[in-house]
């Protein structure tokens, strides 16, 4: 968070215009209100809230397709000054219910055993899609298919599933807009050097060479090696991009620190997920450590052109309220797991998958 501010407040000197690091101050303190909250509440309470929570998020990523557009996309609730978006929370959803129809099925060893939880992940992931939000779809496969491996899926059974998705993607090709595609093409059409190039084409001209900028000190304690202000605009750069803001700011050191911190985060959640004796707090853990770990790959790996940019927020630094509140809650049932650590199952997660 820290890393986070620091990034949203070098935008707000580079940028001016509406400062964002005090709202973004507000939106720590709330979402720090929010861990504690999730982390207080026994979480095995929530088992029977899981599908009523999947339910409404449905209900919200397809009422959000109604609203009116902003910057072409329809992925948000207007409420007065503030934004709510649904898909981050589906996230969480997803995962408690996800769990608990594994928790409670105990089919996941066979291909049928794979069809549910499909079912109810799939029709987010179209909706999202729909809004169009490409960054935020492709989270939910990942930490789906860690749960069902988690859980005791064959590898096999998930390999083939992974096959038929495979097979689909020129169907899926299709089904995206024509600036999604443009992303992705983005990609392969990437040069270093010379002038920037327009559209997605300078989105990512302009993140490599704003890492570029920071050089191994940062501007902090090197200064900034060009004067020109257009060297360092960089669009959606306190949201989207604000890994690049740091590694300009910190350097290449500080992008490592940000990079080591996260790692700290998600094998601390698997650790403890591992150490539960609770199936449906190992599986939250699994899901939520996914969940994390995809984003922050995906959004880093974006800045410097080795994934398309699919505008997907960087957890717990990017500007933004429904980000830092969904995150934080989810790092809140992570902590609520360590404290509850007893309950049913007795097999190690370690040595005995199939038996969890």
């Amino acid at each position: 968070m820290l890393a986070g501010l620091a990034g949203i407040a070098r935008g707000d000197d580079l940028y001016g215009g509406s400062p964002m690091l005090v709202r973004q101050l507000v939106w720590v303190a709330i979402s720090t209100m929010v861990l504690a909250g999730a982390a207080a509440v026994p979480y095995r309470r929530l088992r029977g809230w899981a599908y009523p929570a999947l339910l409404l998020a449905l209900v919200l990523l397809v009422l959000v397709l109604l609203m009116p557009a902003r910057n072409g996309s329809r992925s948000w609730f207007a409420l007065g000054p503030f934004t709510f978006q649904p898909s981050e929370f589906a996230k969480l959803a997803c995962v408690l219910a996800v769990s608990r129809y594994l928790v409670s099925a105990r089919r996941a060893g066979s291909l049928r055993g794979l069809f549910v939880p499909l079912l109810m992940t799939l029709p987010i992931v179209v909706l999202v899609l729909r809004e169009p939000d490409l960054g935020t779809a492709t989270i939910f496969l990942p930490m789906l298919f860690a749960m069902l491996y988690a859980s005791g899926a064959r590898t096999w059974h998930l390999a083939a599933v992974m096959l038929a998705g495979a097979i689909s993607l020129p169907l899926l090709w299709t089904e995206l807009s024509a600036e999604q595609r443009s992303r992705i093409t983005a990609v392969f059409r990437q040069r270093d050097g010379g002038a920037p190039a327009r559209g997605d084409d300078y989105h990512l001209h302009q993140s490599k060479q704003v890492i570029a900028l920071g050089g191994v000190w940062g501007s902090d304690l090197a200064g900034m090696p060009l004067a020109e202000s257009e060297a360092y605009h960089l669009p959606a750069a306190r949201t989207d991009f604000v890994f690049c803001l740091v590694a300009e700011r910190w350097g290449v050191a500080g992008a490592a620190g940000v990079l080591i911190a996260y790692f700290v985060l998600i094998a601390g959640t698997l650790r403890i997920g591992g150490s539960t004796d609770d199936p449906f707090g190992r599986l939250i853990c699994v899901g939520i450590a996914t969940w994390l770990g995809a984003q922050v790959v995906i959004n880093t790996g974006m800045t410097v052109g080795l994934v398309p940019i699919t505008g997907i927020t960087l957890p717990l630094l990017s500007y933004g309220g429904s980000s830092m509140v969904a995150t934080c809650a989810a790092i809140g049932l992570v902590v609520n797991v360590a404290i509850r650590p007893g309950f049913e199952a007795r097999a190690p997660f370690s040595v005995s998958r199939r038996a969890a």
